[in-house]
């Protein structure tokens, strides 16, 4: 009895630090989609910004790890700690933790780099970073797929607006992109980037047929 009230309790916990880790894994990308370059958000500070998006990130990585911990040590399944790091390694679940796995690995990637941004110097970490926007589709993919609960009623729904909210903030931010620059400067800058190569080649060939054979 004592076994299963444990089983079922670190079932429910696997499955709400789950749960937990999506929704707040959503905020840290629609927060990150949304920073504009100077890493402002309109009507806030520069270091909220920065506060709100680092905590979010640390506390997405503690229940990550409550998540998995509380998973590993369910005796109902059998699924090693390893599988949690090395993709596709569980006998349980394969495809859906190995999944899992993968979004881990982008995750810690992301965030150690973070830390040692100092270090690693602007490029190398914001290229790094960019890591983040691919870990949340595969982390959603796991969740639906290695979770029964998250295909129907609330939850499905909760999933279902996480991920709006992404897609929301990706296309604010590529029209905001898009408005950049004024209308006219937009169409000449396509034009250029079309007409470049031939302009080029049209400069190069009276060039060429005047150029004189070099005297000996």
């Amino acid at each position: 009895m004592n076994t299963i009230t444990s089983s079922t309790a670190l079932w429910y916990t696997s499955r709400a630090t789950g749960i937990i880790s999506l929704v707040m894994l959503s905020a840290v990308v629609v927060l990150g989609v949304l920073v504009n370059r100077k890493g402002r958000l309109p009507g806030l500070p520069r270091f909220a910004v920065t506060g709100l998006h680092r905590t979010l990130s640390l506390l997405v990585v503690i229940y990550l790890a409550l998540h998995i911990l509380t998973a590993v040590a369910d005796p109902y399944v059998s699924i090693r700690l390893i599988a949690a790091i090395v993709p596709f390694t569980s006998s349980y679940e394969t495809f859906w933790l190995g999944l899992g796995a993968i979004s881990l690995d982008l995750i810690i990637t992301v965030v150690v780099t973070s830390l040692l941004r100092l270090r690693l110097g602007h490029r190398v970490w914001r290229g790094v970073h960019w890591l983040a926007y691919a870990a949340y589709p595969v982390a959603l993919v796991h969740g639906i797929g290695a979770s029964s609960d998250l295909r129907s009623g609330w939850l499905l729904a909760l999933t279902v607006c996480c991920a709006c909210a992404v897609c929301a903030a990706i296309g604010h931010r590529l029209a905001e992109a898009g408005h950049a620059l004024p209308r006219p400067q937009r169409v000449a800058a396509v034009l250029s980037a079309f007409r470049a190569p031939a302009v080029t080649a049209d400069r190069r060939t009276p060039a060429a047929s005047h150029r004189k054979a070099p005297s000996r």
